[in-house]
């Protein structure tokens, strides 16, 4: 039913234990769920065998040695067995409900992501315990945050759609992808799905010391103005605020007054600018 492919940083210290946590929640769905991990850091590939899933060390990269999300995204495209796909980055957990909410979506083409939640998770979750969702849910309820809108750490899309975007060359893990790709999206007029309502994304706490460039919230550097050029600049990038329907428990609907305006002339030229300047201003 499902397709599940990441690129993982290397396995160790305190990334090994969110990145296992992350992949065995994966390997917890029904209907099981094909997951393909990309790229060669240390540990992807034993962690592969470990879990026995599917492991592709060739990935295109940065002259600095990031990966390229476009690569694993065109070599999804290409060998996975389910015609929807699921790009995710390795520090999140998924949860039963995400199964149900893809099941509801049945236009044929679309992009569907939602916001997340951040919590602290310091060791393996026993996922041998039958109650391990109903204590994460726990955790999150008393010390999870709602994360921004500017960030998607997961998208759901059918198996034509990488062809019709056509990524550029972007890296994985700078800022920048996620908001291009929104954009695109809606340039194309292809359904962009906010799907916060009804699907629990768990995005485990960690340090960005993994990059010389990496920030309290994010990693900065040469590959984040790289992405920022290649998108084609920040009146070129949105958010899921600018999603054009919503996933409810009932199914899809339009945003609510007023999100439906701002998402209805939100591709408006003159206003892309402003945002566009604003976002240069903070960054």
């Amino acid at each position: 039913m499902l397709t599940i492919f990441t690129i993982p940083k290397s396995f160790r210290g305190n990334i090994d234990v969110i990145q296992r946590n992350a992949i065995k929640s994966w390997l917890k769905l029904y209907p099981k769920c094909e997951v393909i991990l990309f790229g060669d850091d240390e540990g992807v590939a034993e962690t592969a065998k470990e879990f026995n899933i599917l492991h592709i060390p060739e990935i295109e990269k940065t002259e600095l040695g990031t990966p390229l999300l476009s690569s694993a995204i065109n070599s999804a495209q290409k060998i996975a067995k389910n015609e929807i796909l699921l790009f995710i980055n390795a520090d999140i957990i998924l949860t039963k409900d995400i199964i149900p909410a893809i099941q509801q979506v049945k236009i044929p083409l679309f992009l569907m992501s939602g916001q997340r939640w951040d919590v602290d998770i310091n060791k393996e979750i026993d996922f041998n315990d039958s109650d391990w969702e109903k204590k994460l849910r726990e955790q999150v309820n008393k010390t999870g945050k709602l994360h921004g809108p500017k960030g998607m750490d997961y998208c759901v899309f059918p198996r034509n759609f990488p062809s019709i975007i056509q990524m550029p060359a972007l890296a994985v893990g700078r800022p920048g992808w996620d908001n291009w790709l929104i954009y695109r999206t809606r340039f194309l007029k292809i359904p962009v799905i906010n799907a916060t309502e009804v699907i629990t994304v768990i995005h485990q706490n960690h340090d960005y010391s993994h990059s010389p460039w990496g920030r309290k919230k994010k990693v900065v550097g040469p590959e984040y103005k790289r992405n920022i050029k290649l998108a084609g600049g920040f009146a070129k990038m949105m958010t899921m605020m600018d999603a054009d329907w919503v996933l409810t428990q009932k199914g899809l609907k339009k945003p609510n007054f007023p999100r439906r305006i701002f998402s209805t002339i939100s591709l408006f030229y003159p206003w892309r600018l402003i945002l566009a300047l604003k976002r240069q201003l903070l960054s």
